[in-house]
């Protein structure tokens, strides 16, 4: 194989713990977003339209669903002749039995031996459950200019949410001094994004150090960037400038996709300079019956709208039939909600039933939600969840 200059590899096993009834069954970067995507098309496309080729994929947590759709990453394009998206699942080795993931560090760890066999000269390390559209070819760029061993993706984030992420505080060249792992009393609004940048070597060395600790967490954030910054390593700070959002919470998830029906959304699935990639069913086109009402909404192939429709991401093979009414919801494939049902502020599992009348609504602070293939003859308050 021709040498890779940059290896990417996506951590994938993520339980998505607090996406309860949604992760029953599949990874968090399996999960499906904005009515015909699944939450890891983001890193996947990000990869393909920034030039790298040869991706690893871990996984762990309900890998089967994640695995089949992945296949071998054509359609992501990344089953060329000198590149290509291979699993990595945990796997037993001559030292012991099989050994799952213990952390993100942990993870790459057990993987030295495939980083060894693409040999690249630098590593990208992502999360593949994050929504977000970024060139990492300007981050690797970022990174040989100054010269760094490591370079860590950072976002502005309000002061009030920083204690909620790893902090970073940079001297005016963006030089990393100080990481902070969420901090009560923060000192700066430059937050981890969770993306790294490596140089192969480096990476190694430091792990294998880490791995042989007791007392480690095996964590990137909380272990091995805090080991390079004591060894006074040039790690780096890269400025992000766009949107990003970890769906980790029903309500995030929510609003992740309702960010997609904004006149002006903060971010563009439209851009024919950076596409969003898809493994895609083929279905007929999506009909919209006589007594459909269709206002400000994605609606994916196969789906069949007979009554009012609003705000809202309907995916492929959902039923709206006539009197249903549906605003501010998220609908998963397969789904039917009948006649005069109502949905407001939800998000519906894949192959549901919502039965006649039913009324089923959120509130200005909770979504409600429900799992997969339920029937709903009555809603349960603010959902299963």
């Amino acid at each position: 194989m021709q040498r890779t200059e940059c290896l990417a590899m996506i951590l994938a096993g993520g339980k998505g713990s607090r996406l309860g009834v949604l992760t029953k069954n599949v990874a968090k970067p399996a999960v499906l977003f904005g009515g015909k995507y699944r939450i890891i098309d983001f890193t996947l496309s990000n990869c393909r339209n920034s030039g790298i080729n040869t991706v690893g994929i871990l996984t762990q947590y309900q890998p089967l669903e994640l695995n089949w759709y992945i296949g071998n990453g054509s359609s992501w394009d990344l089953d060329s002749e000198h590149g290509g998206a291979f699993i990595l699942p945990p796997y037993m080795n001559d030292k012991d039995s099989s050994n799952w993931y213990q952390g993100t560090a942990d993870a790459i760890y057990q993987n030295l031996n495939f980083m060894d066999m693409i040999d690249p000269e630098y590593v990208l390390v992502l999360s593949g459950d994050h929504i977000y559209s970024m060139d990492y070819a300007k981050m690797l760029a970022f990174h040989k200019k100054h010269k760094a061993k490591a370079t860590v993706s950072t976002i502005q984030v309000p002061l009030s949410e920083a204690s909620r992420f790893g902090i970073m505080n940079t001297d005016p060249n963006l030089r990393i001094r100080e990481f902070e792992e969420k901090p009560k009393n923060p000192k700066s609004t430059l937050a981890s994004m969770g993306i790294y940048i490596f140089n192969k070597e480096v990476l190694k060395e430091y792990l294998i150090e880490d791995a042989e600790r007791k007392d480690s967490d095996h964590d990137f954030g909380k272990n091995v960037i805090p080991a390079m910054l004591n060894d006074k390593l040039p790690v780096f700070a890269y400025p992000f400038e766009g949107y990003w959002k970890d769906v980790g919470t029903f309500e995030s998830l929510w609003q992740a996709n309702m960010d997609l029906l904004a006149d002006d959304p903060p971010l563009s699935l439209n851009d024919p300079n950076w596409r969003i990639y898809a493994g895609n069913h083929s279905y007929p086109p999506h009909y919209v019956g006589p007594q459909g009402q269709l206002q400000s909404s994605l609606v994916g192939e196969g789906a069949a709208i007979s009554g009012k429709v609003s705000h809202s991401v309907i995916f492929y093979n959902v039923v709206v039939e006539e009197g249903a009414k549906v605003t501010n919801s998220v609908i998963l494939p397969g789904t039917v909600v009948e006649k005069d049902a109502v949905i407001d502020r939800a998000i519906i599992g894949e192959r549901c039933r919502i039965c006649a009348g039913v009324e089923i609504q959120g509130t200005n602070t909770e979504v409600a939600v429900y799992g997969n293939d339920e029937t709903v003859k009555a809603a349960k308050g603010k959902g299963a969840k």
